[in-house]
């Protein structure tokens, strides 16, 4: 029976009433970590940057995104950028550097290139070979 009491309208409602609530604190939580993530600011400036959202935080939240949308942006793909270049050395640390088959291959274009020699080339053969 409580179903009944509770008109559609009324559900669409609380539903969009939490949703923005979910939103504001994604939003807030988005301008702490920016303002806690910033290395060109004082931490003077980043007090009462906090002070100001804590006290006023509907007001300190719209005034710090539009005072500090573009640096948000940008802080935000230089930390994305980092973050695959950091995966793409990983990546290819472990990834090795493709087996024996792949020396002799590399050997075998110096020798014919003329950068080594037979001697050379059968050197790096054998070491390739043994270290797999």
């Amino acid at each position: 029976m409580l179903a009944a009491d509770y008109p559609f309208l009324d559900v669409l409602w609380t539903m969009f009433v939490f949703f923005i609530f979910i939103i504001w604190f994604w939003i807030l939580i988005t301008v702490f970590a920016d303002i806690f993530r910033r290395r060109d600011t004082s931490g003077g400036s980043k007090v009462l940057w906090i002070i100001f959202v804590i006290l006023l935080p509907y007001l300190g939240v719209f005034v710090y995104l539009i005072a500090n949308h573009d640096g948000m942006a940008e802080r935000n793909i230089e930390r994305a950028q980092a973050q695959e270049q950091a995966t793409n050395a990983y990546i290819q640390s472990v990834a090795g550097s493709g087996g024996a088959a792949a020396e002799i291959e590399k050997a075998k274009g110096l020798l014919d290139s003329g950068a080594i020699s037979q001697a050379e080339f059968d050197a790096i053969k054998a070491k390739a070979l043994a270290a797999s």
